[in-house]
């Protein structure tokens, strides 16, 4: 059987801007010129410690205030913008290389975390959400027996 996938045009254009990326990398040495803006995503964590579930992103050049969180049902969304800030220079030519533009992550939460009393905080480009956890939400270690081998060579049980 096949399986029927949605068409995602947006996603064809970014498999195209790869191509002619890799044709200007070739054919220029390195220098590629970026044709759109390619979507980025923030690096995302997620542990617990101490009774607590904790969600940590990577938003380097995003500021706090360009941040919209929210949680819906057992849902957390960490949504922004990473704004471009471009410095004009006379004399020479300026190569800029990063991802700018808007983002959104969604991830759901574990059964047992209480995203009611989420805090938030924000320091030196990284998000860390804190949850309280019930303990069913917490990982649990589970020890693994060792059996003894049978002394039969070459015989299996049916």
């Amino acid at each position: 059987m096949f399986e029927l996938k949605k068409w995602e045009p947006l996603r064809e254009l970014s498999g195209i801007q790869r191509e002619l990326d890799d044709l200007f990398r070739k054919t220029f040495g390195g220098i590629t010129p970026s044709f759109g803006a390619e979507e980025w995503k923030p690096s995302v964590n997620c542990y617990t410690r101490e009774g607590r579930y904790i969600v940590e992103a990577d938003l380097p050049g995003v500021k706090p205030e360009d941040l919209d969180i929210s949680v819906t049902g057992n849902v957390l969304t960490i949504k922004g913008e990473r704004k471009a800030e471009w410095e004009e220079k006379k004399e020479g030519h300026v190569f800029h290389e990063s991802s700018y533009g808007s983002f959104e992550r969604s991830m759901t939460l574990p059964e047992g975390v209480n995203a009611e009393k989420v805090h938030a905080s924000y320091r030196d480009g990284v998000l860390e959400l804190t949850m309280p956890a019930k303990e069913a939400a917490l990982p649990r270690k589970v020890k693994v027996e060792v059996e003894k081998e049978s002394g039969h060579k070459g015989s299996k049980a049916a």
